[in-house]
């Protein structure tokens, strides 16, 4: 929410601004006085949960910013936690062509942010392990289906804080009361309605990854929401709505009428003002964004790709059914992203063990369409992932191949790219408005 007042600091704000608390935190503050006047806050407000985006390495400017901080002697004050790194911290069998500076960098950078006092969970889903936001906290997140996820799932408050700054509002424990911090800027413009498609399509995980894929392209940066999702829909698929959203289309925050904790009515989501825009989603713009998730037909695959976000507990309990006793092809290379949290957990239940025993690869701290830890990732990639399908064309050297969970498995079995769409063969689901 823009406002033409001057930005007003309290006492202590106006002293870290002076450098009465030394050189970083009048660093810091200097930064978050420059984002909250752009945004044109009146305020500051204070925030006590920092997911850490800038702990991800993207060049040396990271590393000096944060062995700036180090050598200043300053600390999260704050519970503050990590986001995935470029390479697997405990896992050493780097791709044969990964930079050697690259790695010694990111694992530099990681060792810096560890001294800063950040908790190193290095994962892209933090809202998967206990302790996090609760509903209605003032928090701040980098990483954008985190960002969309704590918005829309938790109903916690962020906007998309971009790198350095996350790190300066964690360690001033201030943030712009601007965006998506106010109850105004969380009012949904966008209706996406859903209800007559069919309910056994709408209760896949798949569907809602297509569908946050939609969403993105449909609402962009607005605020959308959803009408017709299942009121028991998982959090698996609301996880899949809100990377997928924030992939396609920057989505920040989403309502569910019925399903997220701000949506209880669509008079509630749209703050009794009612939407701008109506989508009614028919089977034509459902198909073409399933298929738009493709570059690939069928075909040999050379590697499977599962958790983009972060596998969780509940996605490893789906999986194990589908895999036991059965081995990945010899040509195939299978890779699961999850966190150490998640991975634990698991390897407690046997789960991982198994799994490996199948020619499966569990990776930590990491993604697979960034990492200098992948290999074999050349040539037709599948994965169940909309925001993995989305972004890994442009990144690794990989056709992609997009299809369910149970696609992904079947395929990494035979080898070859398999679906069973089934579930998506009905016809006049209705037409797009």
């Amino acid at each position: 929410m823009l406002t033409s007042d001057p930005l007003r600091l309290t006492g202590d704000e106006q002293a870290m601004l002076h450098g009465d608390a030394g050189e970083a935190l009048q660093f810091a503050m200097e930064l978050v006085v420059r984002a909250a006047t752009l945004m044109g806050a009146p305020r500051l407000i204070e925030t006590g949960f920092l997911h850490i985006d800038a702990c991800h390495y993207y060049g040396r400017a990271h590393v000096d910013f944060a062995r700036f901080l180090v050598e200043r002697g300053i600390r999260f004050d704050i519970p503050a936690w990590t986001n995935t790194v470029p390479v697997s911290l405990v896992q050493s069998d780097p791709r044969a062509d990964a930079d050697p500076v690259v790695l010694a960098e990111a694992r530099e950078l990681t060792d810096l942010y560890v001294e800063l006092g950040a908790r190193p969970v290095w994962t892209c889903a933090p809202y998967q392990i206990p302790g996090g936001p609760v509903f209605g906290d003032q928090i701040v997140v980098g990483e954008s289906n985190a960002v969309s996820y704590f918005n829309s799932v938790v109903g916690a408050r962020t906007n998309k804080y971009g790198d350095f700054l996350d790190v300066a509002c964690g360690l001033t424990k201030r943030i712009p009361f601007a965006g998506l911090h106010t109850d105004a800027s969380r009012r949904a413009t966008v209706q996406l309605d859903i209800s007559h498609l069919p309910t056994e399509l709408r209760e896949t995980e798949f569907f809602c990854h297509v569908l946050g894929h939609l969403m993105g392209k449909r609402a962009g940066d607005q605020v959308p929401v959803i009408t017709g999702l299942p009121a028991d829909t998982p959090k698996d698929s609301l996880k899949a709505i809100a990377a997928a959203g924030a992939a396609s289309g920057g989505v920040a925050l989403f309502h569910a009428v019925g399903v997220t904790p701000e949506a209880p009515t669509l008079e509630a989501a749209t703050q009794e003002k009612g939407p701008q825009t109506v989508v009614s989603v028919g089977s034509d713009d459902l198909i073409a964004a399933r298929d738009s998730l493709s570059t690939t037909a069928g075909g040999p695959i050379a590697m499977v790709a599962l958790g983009t976000p972060h596998f969780s507990f509940t996605e490893f309990a789906r999986l194990m059914p589908l895999l036991d006793g059965r081995k990945i092809h010899s040509e195939v290379t299978f890779y699961i992203s999850t966190s150490r949290h998640v991975a634990a957990l698991a390897r407690e239940r046997g789960w991982v063990q198994k799994l490996e025993r199948s020619g499966v690869s569990v990776l930590v701290d990491t993604c697979t369409y960034f990492s200098p830890a992948v290999r074999g990732c050349k040539g037709r990639a599948m994965t169940n992932s909309a925001k993995w399908a989305y972004y890994a064309p442009g990144m690794l050297p990989v056709e992609v191949a997009f299809g369910s969970l149970e696609d992904c498995v079947e395929s990494a079995v035979r080898g070859e790219v398999v679906r069973d769409n089934t579930v998506w063969s009905g016809r006049h689901w209705g037409t797009v408005a």
